[in-house]
């Protein structure tokens, strides 16, 4: 779950760094992590992609996606009635048929936050109990381009209408230009912002828009960045950049994570996003997860697929196999 404290990530990282989170201090400690193979991440990725799972695991395989989506909308013409319409499928994937999971969250704009939470009504929850959060895109999305004043106000205008989660983006020219000390105190302050009177706080997902970050490096070290700052969740992609999520991205993100663990026994989430459309595809960052960081991952406080089209997807197949005119080619190499 997410901390509750600003002070305890800021601690946390301030012991790992052996100093203040400065621009000097954080240029040393990431750019002294090792490089990335990218021949052996790409080939890692490749050999996790081609394998199978077994046939008993068919069903639970498409559940447990649809259990981990993040049912999304983030359009410039988004209406009150679009939002309730996503909310509404959020919900009841399927009225066909009652056994079908809710998925995780609804992803929406800031200003959209109070329409799904109204909408959601008792099914508003925790995923991992079965109920449906509502996580708000903030911080000047997709960008980022806009002062820490206003980043602030957009994240704790969507806390305050209801949002369970933010996904913040980066400042992504600010980290390239190696301006880490930045970066690192404004994803600090977003995470102070996502605090409530009551001392709980939104999940803070950190948006890396990898396909702006070019380089398995940036990747690594950005990951690096968003968690000694206190991010609960490193996320690929606003969807609005190619590259979006890639399986050899989320494979090197998933590593970081797993180190981070091992170093400090803090679970972190992450969440690929943008161009995910198939089950196939999804069975693959399924299987990746679990090779990677294990199958306690698998849950949604720890693992989502930020996605608008893939839920159609697996329903589809879902429906196949429920009905029996299912092939397994039509979804992943099956034992």
């Amino acid at each position: 779950m997410p901390e509750t404290s600003l002070v305890t990530a800021r601690e946390r990282a301030v012991a790992l760094l052996g100093g203040e989170p400065d621009d000097a201090t954080l240029r040393r400690y990431l750019h002294g992590i090792p490089g990335v193979d990218a021949v052996g991440l790409e080939q890692r990725a490749a050999g996790l992609g081609t394998r199978s799972i077994k046939t008993s695991s068919k069903a639970w395989a498409l559940d447990r996606i649809i259990s981990l989506i993040d049912l999304t909308t983030l359009e410039g013409a988004d209406t009150p009635g679009k939002v309730r319409s996503l909310v509404a499928k959020a919900v009841n994937p399927d009225p066909a048929d009652a056994t079908t999971p809710r998925v995780a969250a609804v992803c929406v704009y800031g200003d959209m936050v109070p329409y799904a939470v109204e909408a959601l009504g008792d099914a508003h929850g925790d995923p991992d109990a079965g109920g449906v959060s509502v996580a708000a895109v903030a911080t000047a999305f997709p960008s980022g381009r806009a002062s820490l004043e206003i980043k602030l106000a957009d994240t704790a205008e969507a806390v305050a209408a209801g949002a369970d989660e933010i996904d913040m983006v980066i400042d992504r020219g600010a980290f390239l230009a190696g301006r880490y000390g930045l970066v690192f105190d404004q994803i600090a302050a977003v995470k102070q912002a996502c605090l409530r009177p009551d001392g709980t706080s939104a999940s803070l997902k950190v948006i890396l828009e990898t396909g702006e970050l070019v380089t398995y490096d940036n990747v690594r070290r950005a990951s690096w960045l968003s968690i000694l700052a206190g991010g609960d969740f490193i996320k690929t992609s606003t969807g609005k950049v190619q590259p979006a999520a890639t399986l050899p991205v989320t494979l090197l993100m998933l590593e970081v994570v797993r180190d981070w663990h091992l170093l400090t026994g803090q679970r972190i989430g992450v969440k690929p996003a943008g161009g995910i459309r198939a089950s196939k595809d999804a069975v693959k960052y399924l299987v990746t997860v679990a090779e990677t960081v294990g199958e306690e991952w698998l849950q949604p406080h720890l693992f989502r697929f930020g996605a608008s089209s893939l839920l159609n997807d697996v329903l589809l197949q879902r429906q196949k196999l429920r009905t029996g005119h299912y092939s397994g080619a039509d979804y992943v190499t099956i034992d």
